[in-house]
């Protein structure tokens, strides 16, 4: 069930799970009992951890306008064996 933001003119701000049918209906604040108007506020995207936000902005800026790669990054390949390159579906000894 989604979370909506709330503001009341005496109390301030607060939050309310309820269905989407109600989202744009007003709601009684839970301090006073006063009617809240619901605010709009951005996304989520807010709560989650720095690196995780960081992870979805360069995934949706590389959807658009994908970076040119000019270096090779990250580890090496394993060396390969005598025979060639063990297929990817070869376990190792």
């Amino acid at each position: 069930m989604p979370i909506y933001a709330f503001r009341c003119e005496g109390c301030g701000t607060f939050d309310l799970a309820r269905e989407v049918a109600a989202a744009g209906a007003s709601a009684d604040c839970p301090h006073c009992g006063e009617p809240a108007r619901r605010v709009f506020t951005p996304p989520g995207l807010v709560r989650l951890t720095k690196p995780v936000r960081g992870l979805l902005d360069l995934e949706e800026k590389s959807a658009d306008v994908p970076d040119v790669v000019t270096q090779m990054r990250g580890r090496p390949m394993p060396q390969a064996h005598a025979h060639g390159p063990t297929p990817p579906w070869v376990l190792a000894h």
